[in-house]
């Protein structure tokens, strides 16, 4: 052919039709579908073995077990079920055990308050092994809670310095201070472990707040 005839393009350098455009365009777009596919699951599942992680961590940490029961026995005493789990976190890290005084059970009720609980509630059924089940010990450890609150007017610290010391030591501690004539403040608790307890149950029911709330129902 002459030098003004046109030219046919070679397969590499002719350039696609219309039906070979749409092809390229399926394939690049079935390929960016695959790639946002993948890094999609990885982000899922990096996000969940955080969660899983975080989840372990605050189990470790600020363990919680019988939820349900707290949230039970905290609605029928008009308790914080938050300050509930703390107390037991306090007591015994939520695993049923026995102290060396006697005192049993998750939240740690001794024999004679536990008898005494049980002459004022009508528990004439009550057996000291009972206290082993989480539903009779929460159920009596939360009526003490109760009383104690009571006791000295909704006062957290007080109620929870007795819950650890005695009412008995907390009724004086109050003496002592009116016939000084000054309020009674948590820092002049005389007993380095009630001092101790009471910060470490009132840090864990914060905790237990914010890291809990659904469970607890708050």
């Amino acid at each position: 052919m002459g030098a003004t005839a046109t030219r046919r393009r070679t397969p590499a350098t002719a350039r696609p039709g219309a039906a070979g455009r749409r092809r390229l365009l399926r394939r690049r777009r079935g390929l960016l579908g695959v790639v946002l596919l993948v890094a999609t699951g990885a982000a899922v599942l990096a996000l969940g073995a955080t969660g899983f992680f975080s989840h372990a961590v605050r189990e470790i940490s600020l363990p919680l077990r019988h939820e349900d029961i707290i949230r039970q026995q905290a609605a029928a005493k008009r308790l914080d079920p938050a300050l509930v789990a703390g107390v037991i976190f306090a007591e015994s890290k939520f695993v049923d055990q026995t102290s060396p005084a006697g005192a049993r059970g998750l939240m740690q009720i001794t024999p004679d308050t536990a008898r005494y609980i049980a002459h004022r509630s009508g528990g004439t059924a009550f057996r000291l092994a009972d206290l082993g089940t989480p539903q009779v010990n929460i159920a009596y450890g939360t009526y003490y809670l109760h009383y104690l609150l009571s006791r000295y007017g909704g006062n957290e610290v007080l109620a929870v310095a007795a819950y650890n010391a005695g009412a008995g030591n907390v009724d004086r501690w109050l003496r002592d201070a009116a016939t000084s004539g000054r309020a009674f403040r948590a820092d002049e608790i005389p007993f380095p472990e009630t001092r101790h307890y009471v910060a470490k149950v009132l840090h864990a029911r914060d905790g237990y707040r914010r890291s809990y709330a659904r469970e607890l129902g708050l």
